[in-house]
């Protein structure tokens, strides 16, 4: 289910829901119907393709109540929605700014190239400049900064494995342990994970090959949907379709993770932009990676860091407003609390 958010034109199989006459009442339809998706989905028919007809749709209950108190909810959950939205578009721009600079200071070279015309790199402050040398060297993929070298991934990087507990141990799971699958990858644009579907219990990291990933891991998807990328924004444990890598020798998460993004990235152009159909830890000895000094990895992460911490902040602040939303609808349908008083939640900050 998505939120349509310009003019589309849509194909079979897909059903566009609105209100017939009052378009303001959409964020309350939007939640009605995402209450009620359990239920459809219980009901859909279909063993290959699960599919719901346009009948279960229309047969949705909708709440009896006056318009001015549906219009007055809808406006509740619309700030709560516009405020989610606000966020999502931030973390677009921000982890925008965070690419930029790595291309710019690892795969254009811009600031050696500066220093090499006798400019001053742009928006680089005189310590960070002093880091990056001022001229090239040849090497065998072309001019490189003078002092970088040309390596392998796995060079500056641990590689941690993760596993499945047995399923059939019910005290294995449903504890307060993230565990994460390539179902839980995040947008690009988002970064982090913050949460996970599913969940494990100490006994269940005890018991199987999963372990405890720190905070700043990547996480990278191996097999299945191959090279979904992630930052754990919190401690989690992982299955064994995914790796977590950490960096090695002082070079740090965020470096690692953009480093990961870039190699991913090379991997489908070789493969002509087809999904790769594994990666295995052999693949980290054979990809090869221009490496700067770890002076200047470092330096990266010190600049782009606020802008990650706002992203994942952005993240933590759109989940306390959806589960506001989400406790919010059933409680004004049934009177149970006044529109002012939700007024009030929608207004104040997470």
């Amino acid at each position: 289910m998505n939120w349509a958010d310009q003019e589309y034109a849509i194909g079979r199989g897909v059903a566009a829901i609105r209100h017939k006459s009052w378009p303001e009442l959409q964020p309350l339809i939007r939640a009605v119907i995402e209450d009620s998706l359990p239920s459809l989905l219980a009901q859909a028919t279909g063993s290959t393709f699960p599919n719901v007809s346009s009948q279960q749709l229309s047969s949705i209950p909708f709440p009896d109540i006056p318009v001015n108190d549906q219009r007055a909810i809808a406006h509740i959950l619309g700030a709560l929605d516009d405020k989610i939205e606000l966020n999502r578009k931030m973390n677009e721009t921000l982890e925008a700014m965070a690419r930029a600079i790595f291309k710019s200071w690892f795969v254009d070279f811009d600031p050696v190239r500066a220093k090499a015309e006798g400019r001053a790199p742009a928006g680089m402050d005189p310590e960070t400049a002093a880091l990056f040398p001022e001229s090239f060297q040849d090497s065998e993929i072309g001019e490189v900064p003078r002092g970088w070298r040309e390596g392998v991934i796995n060079e500056s990087i641990e590689i941690l494995s993760g596993g499945t507990p047995k399923t059939s141990v019910t005290e294995y799971w449903d504890g307060n342990i993230p565990w994460y699958s390539v179902e839980d990858a995040p947008n690009d644009h988002d970064v982090f994970v913050i949460d996970t579907k599913r969940h494990i219990a100490a006994a269940g990291v005890e018991s199987s090959a999963t372990q405890i990933l720190p905070m700043g891991t990547t996480i990278i998807t191996a097999r299945g949907t191959v090279g979904k990328l992630a930052l754990t924004a919190v401690p989690m444990a992982m299955n064994q379709s995914c790796y977590g890598v950490r960096g090695t020798h002082g070079y740090p998460d965020l470096f690692t993770y953009y480093s990961l993004r870039k190699v991913v990235g090379d991997l489908q152009q070789q493969t002509h932009g087809t999904v790769f159909s594994t990666i295995t830890r052999q693949t980290f000895t054979t990809v090869k990676a221009l490496v700067p000094p770890v002076t200047q990895a470092q330096a990266f992460d010190r600049s782009v860091e606020p802008l990650l911490n706002r992203i994942s902040a952005n993240l933590f602040e759109s989940r306390t407003l959806a589960a506001i939303r989400d406790a919010l609808l059933p409680k004004l349908l049934s009177g149970e609390i006044r529109v002012g008083a939700a007024e009030k939640f929608a207004e104040a900050p997470a």
